[in-house]
């Protein structure tokens, strides 16, 4: 079904906190709008507030037809207790609620029979009828080979990624939300992601933080600025954006700067004559000689005159037209804090083998050196966090040695920022982790990283998955590393705090191992060495 999705002056926020207000937006068939914002403009929030799940505080939003389907994919698909792979699947697709809906509206028929008429019309749209067929098929093309039947729960994470992949394939509905669906995507998930959105004749509204995936699928952009309170829609592609971003950036400034030098010169002008207006009536009451009253009344004549030109200067003033001045961006100042250097050796694996269930990855012989940048790449489930995880002895090896050089100090940012995921509130899991700071110091290096008082006290858990990598990449400032290790770091950043961590990157001394499938991170970070890992095995260039 052909639908369109209009918005119109939908308002959404936290509390007193707003968010967003006055949001229009028209969504027809085959439209791809990319949205766009730092974290915490409300991205999630507006995907939540259309799919349903959050109500309008100002505004609304409609589809037309009707009877269309909007299917909403969040960014974190929960594994949940006891749900196998296919009620995975038939949940996130629409086919299990739409399934539940015509049962209900059987046992109601002889009352209603319209009502199951459509319920099974819907079920019908959603795919429900071959669900089960499509299913094994796309899972077998994406390589998740395991029983539909498994608990979610028992999947990898290599696992889990293609089977949320694989929910967005099987989907049908008429207007798609898609929050961070290139998250943990490797290379070849990120290639079918553009082509199954590319094919889509439905319209999509997506977000994503990954620069390649918006320059190749997005037909607009929708961009929430926090900053300055507003919301601005670009046409033309991601590209497009940036260039009209920049441009209309300066114009605004320049706008600005205009103004404020012509209201600076009006405002000295009229202190001016009011110096003169002031100097001239001292002048006018000084005692004049009887015989001069022409000179006095010139001097009257003159005071006059002067202030009729200061009150012409304020009128002139007053109906000058108001610029705001654009507020000041705020940006993530980032540095990562060097440790005192180790060894000439950093990390070695000697005929290493880890054994997990049936996953075997090694034998591998692998050294790191001081100073090495390395890039590790390879498709999800190959056992890139597996290598990571022997190299920092993290994961027991089945046969082989593993071995950290001396004075190595590691910095990770984890794929699941796992330091962030209890009920503690952030400010003590933060001080927690870096003991000789202070927590006045540590509120203001968190603050340095949007992380501000009303996050702080918040239990770290309830935190976004931006926050939470913010969090963790603060940790990497507030206790010195000679070893980062960065598992997938681009997971949940926005945009510019991804381009202020390439610029980190370039000055960081230190040793890197980098995993990563954001394709222009890889290319704006400078590496000597590449090791790609490939069902286990691992090759090194």
């Amino acid at each position: 079904m052909s639908a369109t999705l209009v918005v119109k002056e939908l308002a959404a926020g936290h509390g007193d906190r707003a968010l967003f207000s006055g949001l229009n937006l028209v969504v027809a068939p085959g439209d791809v709008i990319g949205l766009v914002g730092a974290n915490g403009a409300g991205k999630s929030t507006l995907l939540r507030t259309l799919a349903g799940l959050l109500p309008t505080e100002a505004g609304g939003f409609g589809l037309n037809p009707p009877t269309a389907i909007i299917g909403y994919l969040p960014q974190e698909p929960d594994r949940r207790e006891g749900e196998s792979l296919l009620q995975f699947l038939a949940r996130r697709t629409g086919v299990a609620e739409s399934q539940k809906r015509m049962d209900d509206a059987a046992e109601r028929i002889e009352q209603d029979p319209d009502e199951y008429g459509d319920a099974l019309e819907r079920w019908l749209a959603l795919g429900g009828a071959d669900l089960d067929e499509r299913a094994a098929a796309v899972a077998a093309d994406l390589g998740l080979a395991v029983d539909l039947d498994l608990p979610m729960t028992a999947l990898s994470g290599g696992q889990a990624a293609r089977a949320g992949m694989a929910s967005l394939l099987l989907s049908r509905y008429d207007v798609f939300l898609l929050d961070e669906p290139t998250n943990d995507l490797d290379l070849d998930g990120l290639e079918r992601l553009e082509r199954f959105v590319q094919g889509l004749k439905a319209g999509v509204v997506i977000v994503s933080h990954d620069r390649e995936f918006l320059a190749r699928t997005a037909t607009g952009v929708l961009e929430l600025d926090l900053a300055q309170q507003q919301v601005n829609f670009f046409g033309g592609g991601y590209a497009a954006y940036l260039e009209e971003k920049a441009i209309a950036k300066r114009r605004a400034r320049e706008a600005y700067d205009e103004y404020d030098d012509k209201k600076s010169d009006l405002e000295a002008r009229a202190r001016m004559q009011r110096a003169w207006m002031e100097k001239g009536v001292k002048n006018a009451r000084r005692k004049q000689p009887d015989n001069d009253k022409i000179g006095k009344s010139k001097k009257i004549e003159g005071t006059e005159k002067q202030a009729a030109k200061a009150r012409q200067t304020d009128r002139m003033i007053e109906r000058l037209e108001v610029v705001e001045e654009p507020r000041k961006e705020w940006q993530l100042r980032m540095e990562i804090a060097a440790a005192p250097r180790a060894g000439a050796i950093v990390a070695t694996l000697n005929r290493a083998v880890v054994t997990r269930g049936g996953f075997t990855l090694g034998p591998v012989d692998l050294q790191v050196d001081w100073a090495d940048r390395v890039a590790i790449t390879g498709a999800n489930g190959a056992g890139k966090s597996t290598l990571l995880g022997a190299m920092l002895q993290r994961i027991p090896l089945t046969s082989g040695t593993a071995a950290l050089g001396p004075g190595v100090v590691v910095g990770e940012v984890d794929q699941a920022r796992g330091l962030f995921l209890n009920d503690q509130p952030l400010l003590d899991a933060f001080c927690a982790a870096v003991p000789d700071l202070q927590p006045a110091d540590v509120r203001t290096l968190l603050a340095k990283f949007g992380l501000k008082a009303h996050h702080v006290l918040r239990p770290a858990a309830s935190l976004s998955p931006g926050e939470r990598t913010r969090a963790a990449l603060a940790l990497l400032q507030g206790r010195g590393v000679n070893l980062l290790v960065l598992d997938e770091p681009t997971n949940h950043l926005d945009l510019p705090a991804i381009e202020q961590l390439e610029s980190a990157l370039d000055g960081y001394p230190g040793t890197l191992l980098l995993v990563t499938h954001d394709r222009r991170m890889l290319a704006a970070v400078s590496t000597n060495r590449h090791i790609d890992v490939r069902d286990g095995k691992v090759s090194v260039r």
